[in-house]
């Protein structure tokens, strides 16, 4: 029997008192318990310990306690424990508790087709995925209830990237919300050649929050506001008023049914509701459906505030882990070392941020830079011989000094500073396209744009790159399958009729969704 099952005797009459003396009458909501504890770091606190009723309070449940009075009970006593607060009701004959509206919606054709995809051939993979989410679901679960946003949005990131936390898109999106450069920025999410916090489970979930509730604001709805998510607030509110006549009655959730009808929006957006809902009907009663999951711990750390230029490996030794557990923790921080430029947060193991601040404070420079900076003297080198002379690939010098001066002959410029980074830095860092311009297998947009590809940068337009390159917009379309003429900062576009194919995906074969 799974641990989240093994309830004794006991603890089912606690729960049992406590739904029968909770009827009829109305009680707070239990207090948010991010599963994050902090050493100083504002964002996040210490978890709270769920509470249990006193023993007097055990008794049946009476005629008018309904099975959702009792899942609910279940719910305040286990907090954030998603995976038994699932398990138990379904264990005990409760109806689960949602609070998305999947009720109205479950036999709509397109949501039993994606309950029926999850639960037979995808049923592995669906299954994988919430087991990895088991990890990330108590911590987003406690972020959108101290929002008030409802906490079965969690199975956005199931949908959106399996909890992933490093996905990426054909179209560029990255991390577990799929977050688009532009869009992560504009939610207050820093993303350049250092740190990438898309990929930060963390703070990517915050800028999510904070993106689907200003959405859900806008459109008075919660299902168009995901829709809005996956496909731009701009292409929704457009449909609404194409075809605002004949949704004329649709009121509420509705009205994302009702424009899904005029084939308007993307294949993607109109299926990504029901993927929502066929989504939480499955992962929260997965029993039901033959799945078995299985759970792991769930995220828990300690943050500490460390120096510009710390390397991740100083930081494992000051908090007595290894590299990978660190790296695994701080999967934002692109090059193995926090950025050159300003101090920031990083995550350690749960219990050890204060040592590890006390030993970090007491390490010389050396010590606890990942890298040394050598100017570059008259005999200059190329990048390429300098970096065989350090050990080191182009690549992983370029990691550390992606604005690098050459000469037109190729050498390095005289008098500039190169950083050189140690060897434990660069051989944990990741080889990740560049965040600040969405590269393409390590490209630039000049070379993007020699080779027929344009970056697109913040402001422009299809029409502008189209007259740019000496287009029409209908030919950049085809170029890039496109259908509509939304592009977005970030999103790469072929621009030439004559670029040679290559192993990279395609650029524009992807709605860019944020």
């Amino acid at each position: 029997m799974p641990p989240s099952l093994r309830l004794s005797r006991f603890a089912i009459g606690l729960l049992l008192g406590c739904a029968a003396c909770r009827v009829g009458t109305p009680t707070p909501s239990p207090t948010p318990s991010p599963t994050a504890a902090a050493s100083g770091d504002p964002r996040t606190t210490s978890p709270d310990r769920a509470r249990v009723p006193a023993q007097g309070q055990r008794a049946a449940i009476p005629p008018a306690a309904t099975a959702d009075d009792f899942a609910r009970t279940v719910v305040s006593v286990f907090g954030e424990n998603a995976a038994l607060r699932r398990d138990t009701a379904g264990a005990l004959g409760a109806e689960p508790v949602w609070d998305i509206d999947v009720r109205s919606y479950e036999t709509h054709a397109r949501v039993a087709h994606y309950v029926q995809l999850f639960t037979t051939s995808g049923r592995d993979r669906f299954a994988a995925r919430l087991s990895r989410g088991s990890r990330y679901e108590p911590m987003i679960r406690a972020k959108l209830r101290a929002s008030g946003m409802p906490e079965d949005l969690t199975y956005l990131a199931l949908i959106e990237s399996g909890y992933d936390p490093h996905a990426y898109s054909r179209a560029a999106a990255v991390g577990m919300w799929q977050f688009m450069t532009g869009t992560a920025r504009g939610v207050g999410l820093r993303v350049d050649w250092w740190i990438d916090e898309r990929r930060d489970p963390v703070r990517a979930t915050e800028g999510a929050i904070r993106f689907l509730g200003s959405l859900q604001k806008q459109f008075g709805s919660l299902f168009l506001a995901a829709a809005a998510y996956n496909g731009g607030p701009g292409r929704v509110a457009r449909g609404l008023t194409r075809f605002a006549v004949e949704m004329d009655g649709a009121e509420g959730d509705d009205r994302f049914f009702a424009l899904a009808e005029h084939a308007y929006l993307r294949a993607e957006t109109r299926n990504y509701v029901p993927q929502l809902i066929a989504a939480a009907l499955v992962a929260k009663t997965p029993t039901r459906y033959g799945l078995t999951v299985d759970s792991t711990v769930p995220l828990s750390y300690d943050s500490v505030h460390v120096e510009a230029g710390t390397s991740l490996a100083a930081i494992a030794r000051a908090s007595g882990a290894t590299n990978a557990v660190v790296i695994d923790l701080n999967p934002a921080i692109l090059r193995g070392v926090t950025p050159p430029d300003a101090a920031v947060w990083v995550h350690v193991p749960q219990g050890s941020g204060a040592v590890a601040a006390m030993r970090l404070v007491s390490l010389s420079s050396d010590q606890r830079l990942g890298y040394r900076t050598v100017r570059v003297s008259r005999v200059a080198a190329t990048p390429t011989q300098w970096a065989e002379r350090e050990g080191l690939t182009l690549t992983q010098l370029r990691w550390y000094n992606p604005t690098l001066k050459t000469t037109r002959k190729g050498r390095l410029v005289e008098g500039q500073m190169v950083r050189v980074p140690v060897r434990d830095v660069f051989m944990i860092a990741q080889a990740v396209p560049d965040p600040s311009i969405e590269k393409y297998g390590g490209e630039s947009a000049r070379t993007l744009s020699r080779s027929g590809y344009h970056v697109v940068k913040r402001g422009e337009t299809l029409g502008g790159i189209a007259k740019r390159h000496r287009l029409t917009v209908a030919r950049l379309q085809s170029l890039n399958g496109l259908r509509g003429s939304r592009v977005v900062a970030g999103q790469t576009l072929r621009v030439s009729s004559t670029v040679k194919k290559s192993s990279r995906s395609r650029p524009g074969s992807k709605a860019a969704r944020r």
